[in-house]
């Protein structure tokens, strides 16, 4: 036989020990979430966010609606009004151009645009050869009007030179005797006004999404917590923790009733799963108690005959068989013990390098025996939080069952690495494997596959070294070795 032992102090692999792949997707068949450790979830990715999220963005789209009409009506009444001044204007200066004729109208206009008033109105009466008779403007704007009559165009600004050019309206009217008269706004301050009721609408929208969004997530983060609050629980009771209840506020609201109705449910489930395990393990006692009785007379029957006694090799297979039945009640205890979170209370910090190689010292002339390569792999510093003797245990029965289906000249492998964010254990073999459809009913309690029913044992390994790994909050993964079976255990950040 070859035994290989190595100390790596960064966890690496020694060659020969194959990689296994960093744990991904979800969780494998007892491993329960993510290995042991409770991961806040991102407040942006909740059900609770998109629901926020998809009203915020409905009431945005109202509120841009809402104010995209009120600006509409708005700058229309506006124009109303401005087009209605300008056409009482005409009005009034055509009024008085029949009163008092041309002097009367070229004196009103002059009143109006006297250089001391600037009202932003526009005037201009021109003679029929095109000549300015009185107005603010020195010639007749060179663009055809629309077909209400309205022409549009720029000038200088009226009130403020200095801005430059702005945007004037104006109706074009004329009068007897070939003149015309043009009557007009500067639309400038018009502009500002839009100017200013687009600029406050928009920015009442934006207060009122900041505002609606703030109070949304608050609102997102109040039901996140409530429903974390759930998940803790629901957490605490899957790792075998079956007294938590969900916590109450007691503001009577659906939550609250939610989480009354739960309690309930749980204290039935642990009234149930209670009376179960105490049927199992009274069972399991008092089947035990008269098994070593039974056992304990075949031995002093053996013990009173002769090495040539037939019913020698009776007693002894027949002694085998209480053994293999003791062995079987053992292992059920174990894994109820497990699976109720027995060593719960007794975990203390352990390193896995140390307890690896103590199980593998027991194992060692096993493998001898069997004349299989051994090789071992133990970083240093790799610290675990657990019960040691489940976990002595566990990897005890994943050591025998990988000796025992890998025939001689194969290899079997320990190792105890560091993982992505905590210790990784993984014991690997060349034996048959176990195919990839079967490996999460291969976890079960006395499941046997087609190739191993020829050998002794109850198909109880892999079941109780997953409840032991579920009762420490770990990740336990069967793997293709190529050929042969991997067992990777990821244990959670101590």
């Amino acid at each position: 036989m070859t035994l290989a032992k190595s100390q790596d102090q960064e966890g690496r692999l020694p060659p020969g020990v194959p990689t296994p792949p960093a744990p991904a997707g979800a969780p494998d068949a007892g491993a329960g979430p993510a290995p042991g450790r409770r991961v806040r979830p991102n407040l942006f990715r909740t059900s609770a966010f998109r629901m926020v999220a998809a009203f915020m963005g409905l009431f945005a789209l109202s509120g841009i609606l809402l104010i995209g009409f009120i600006y509409w009506t708005t700058i229309r009444v506006i124009d109303r009004q401005s087009d209605a001044t300008i056409d009482a204007e005409i009005v009034g200066l055509v009024e008085q151009y029949r009163n008092g004729l041309l002097a009367g109208l070229v004196q009103s206009i002059r009143d109006r645009t006297d250089g001391s008033r600037r009202s932003g109105n526009i005037y201009l009466l021109v003679a029929a050869d095109g000549h300015a008779l009185a107005g603010n403007l020195r010639d007749w704007p060179d663009v055809a009007p629309d077909d209400e009559g309205w022409l549009e165009f720029r000038i200088e600004n009226l009130r403020n030179p200095e801005l430059g050019p702005s945007l004037a309206r104006a109706r074009a009217f004329r009068l007897t005797g070939d003149y015309r008269l043009l009557v007009g706004r500067d639309l400038t301050e018009r502009r500002q006004f839009q100017r200013i009721i687009l600029w406050s609408l928009l920015s009442s929208l934006g207060v009122i999404v900041v505002l609606g969004l703030a109070g949304g997530l608050l609102v997102s983060r109040n039901l996140l917590h409530r429903l974390e609050a759930i998940n803790r629980t629901s957490a605490d009771i899957l790792y075998g923790n079956l007294d938590r209840r969900v916590p109450l506020r007691g503001s009577g609201d659906e939550f609250d009733r939610l989480a009354e109705n739960l309690n309930l449910m749980l204290r039935q489930i642990e009234q149930l799963m209670t009376g179960m395990r105490e049927v199992t393990d009274n069972v399991a006692h008092d089947l035990r108690s008269p098994l070593n009785r039974l056992r304990n007379r075949l031995e002093l029957m053996l013990m009173q005959r002769g090495p040539d006694d037939e019913a020698r090799q009776e007693l002894e297979q027949s002694i085998g068989e209480v053994d293999a039945l003791l062995g079987t009640f053992n292992a059920l205890l174990s894994i109820a013990q497990a699976e109720a979170g027995a060593g719960r209370t007794a975990r203390a910090p352990i390193d896995l390098g140390d307890l690896a190689r103590d199980a593998a010292d027991l194992y060692q002339p096993l493998a001898e025996e069997k004349g299989l390569q051994f090789a071992q792999h133990y970083a240093a510093g790799q610290i675990v939080q657990g019960d040691r003797h489940l976990l002595s245990q566990a990897v005890a029965n994943l050591l025998d069952n990988a000796i025992k289906y890998t025939p001689a000249g194969g290899r079997v492998t320990i190792a105890v690495v560091a993982g992505a964010a905590a210790p990784r254990l993984i014991i690997a073999d060349t034996g048959p494997g176990i195919p990839p459809a079967e490996r999460e009913r291969a976890l079960q309690r006395f499941v046997r596959l087609e190739g191993s029913r020829s050998s002794p044992g109850s198909g109880l390994g892999l079941s109780l070294a997953a409840a032991v790994a579920k009762l420490h909050r770990a990740r336990l993964v069967l793997e293709d070795n190529g050929p042969g079976l991997r067992v990777v255990i990821d244990f959670p950040a101590y």
